[in-house]
């Protein structure tokens, strides 16, 4: 199961929101470069990248800082927040961006989904961040009356890279993943899944790959301290 650190990104700091909630926000650090550098230099083999004032706006907002992290990664970077532009998104990947999470156009904009897929193909993953089942857009802020699992069945024709499911009630919140939810929505289609939100633990990870995840994305853990990145790829597999 592939480990994928993640840095959220607000006001050009390191945040993490609790349950999508801008309200909610811790700051862990105000220089992403370094932390980017700092997870590499821990082992990370991949970074997942959030702009979260991005996905508020609609548009890139950070995209100067974004380019300067993926430059000093060195390893593959993903992206989410505010890709809701084929300019947008091929901008990124000239940035040396490897995968684009788009969400909202998704339920917004299926055809621009689609038009995203061909010209990237097996770049871009499908974002579904559900809220009792039901998909969040606009960063989280609105919820849509579609299930998650009915936007990725809609969608798993099409060439993605995979698909990011995230369960805003458990993310940030390192109470743990929800399980039942995210196996209905690795059993419901064949493209790659890889989970988001909740890890805290060890157990936790082990719990997601046991379901049959293809990766996950860990946040808060990381930085609290709970659950080291090297800990974390060694129940990955990945160490």
């Amino acid at each position: 199961m592939e480990l994928w650190p993640a840095i959220d990104l607000r006001g050009g700091k390191c945040v993490r929101l609790l349950q999508g909630d801008y309200d909610r926000e811790t700051v862990f650090g105000d220089d992403p470069v370094a932390m980017v550098r700092r997870f590499v230099a821990q082992g990370a083999k991949r970074l997942h990248i959030v702009d979260l004032d991005g996905a508020k706006a609609g548009r890139p907002v950070q995209a100067d800082l974004i380019a300067r992290m993926v430059a000093a990664a060195g390893v593959p970077c993903q992206l989410g927040g505010g890709i809701r532009s084929l300019e947008t998104a091929k901008a990124y990947a000239e940035a040396g961006v490897a995968r684009l999470v788009v969400g909202s156009v998704a339920i917004e904009q299926p055809a621009l989904l689609e038009e995203l897929a061909t010209a990237l193909p097996s770049r871009i993953v499908l974002g579904l961040d559900a809220r009792d089942g039901r998909v969040a857009v606009r960063g989280w802020l609105e919820t849509s009356p579609l299930t998650a699992v009915a936007v990725a069945r809609r969608h798993e024709g099409l060439p993605l890279a995979g698909i990011v499911y995230t369960d805003i009630a458990t993310d940030g919140m390192l109470a743990g993943p929800n399980l039942a939810a995210l196996e209905e929505m690795i059993r419901a289609v064949k493209l790659p899944v890889v989970a988001s939100g909740g890890i805290a633990t060890v157990e936790d990870l082990r719990q997601v790959a046991r379901i049959g995840a293809d990766g996950c994305i860990v946040g808060r853990a990381l930085y609290d301290g709970g659950l080291s990145l090297a800990d974390a790829a060694i129940a990955c597999g990945e160490a």
